[in-house]
């Protein structure tokens, strides 16, 4: 059932923006959205076969073990379920985004994670287009989180349905008026400013790590509003990966196996520097 609910969750968000990219697209595509779609497409089903055949809802079923074995912090407090569930749910949100600023961090996960930054152009199918190794590490990771805090199987399922539309939603190509987006980025991560994330220049790459709630990027003074050369003229990709002929589904699945060691996220050369000063980010 828990997986049904969020396949019809995600279904829905995923043709809501689909509907959205069509109508009021944001930035002109580098690649075709045929070609794209086939490519990241094909990555999201290699990743749910490879989860239906290893972990699957490894963290439901933890959740549902943790419950009824009294296992982690929050069965150990007894709290009142709302505080606990909105408590449970911001705990994860801020570890899913450490999760994401260590794959830049560190080497061995920033080569998994390229596959996701390799992408030409940024659209709803990015939200999905994860190496199958990089998706199993999160399981296993979000699974030990559940199990140490005891988080309610229904907070957890919540989460995912939560995690999985909103990495499409703010990977979509879409114009949101800019006011519109300033009141809901002191909150919530928008495709505006997770665009960003995607640029080619380092300094851009390594800001604005968060998936659903932006006030973890506020907090750790990761959040940068916009891109050096504007939404309509910033790079996306990877500086290192410019060639659609090594980006196919092929190519991309053996992406993390090839490159010098050390070429990852935070140890990247920025192209910008020694260039004559860029206009500085406007402020919010």
């Amino acid at each position: 059932m828990e997986a049904a609910l969020r396949f019809g969750i995600f279904l829905s968000i995923f043709v809501a923006v689909a509907i959205a990219e069509w109508r009021v697209p944001k930035k002109d595509r580098v690649q075709s959205r045929a070609e794209r779609w086939r490519i990241n497409i094909g990555i999201l089903v290699i990743d749910v076969i490879v989860q239906r055949l290893t972990l699957g809802a490894a963290a439901y079923a933890t959740a549902i073990y943790a419950r009824d074995h009294g296992w982690g912090l929050f069965n150990a407090l007894d709290w009142p379920p709302l505080l606990e569930g909105i408590a449970a749910f911001l705990i994860l949100d801020f570890a899913i985004y450490l999760q994401h600023v260590m794959s830049h961090a560190l080497p061995v996960f920033w080569r998994l994670h390229q596959v996701h930054h390799a992408d030409l152009d940024v659209d709803l199918t990015t939200g999905t287009r994860f190496h199958p190794l990089e998706i199993l590490i999160s399981l296993v990771y979000k699974a030990m989180l559940v199990a140490a805090f005891g988080v309610d199987p229904w907070v957890v399922v919540v989460f995912e349905a939560v995690l999985n539309g909103s990495a499409v939603y703010t990977h979509g190509n879409i114009r949101i008026p800019e006011k519109v987006d300033r009141v809901l980025r002191w909150l919530f991560c928008t495709p505006d400013m997770h665009r960003v994330h995607h640029s080619v220049i380092p300094e851009e790459t390594n800001s604005n790590f968060g998936f659903f709630l932006s006030i973890w990027d506020r907090l750790c003074g990761t959040m940068r509003h916009a891109p050096i050369k504007g939404h309509d003229g910033v790079e996306i990709g990877l500086s290192e990966y410019r060639d659609p002929k090594q980006l196919g589904l092929v190519g991309i699945l053996l992406l993390p196996f090839r490159g010098l060691v050390g070429k990852y996220s935070f140890g990247r050369p920025d192209p910008t520097r020694g260039r004559a000063a860029d206009p500085a980010t406007p402020a919010e």
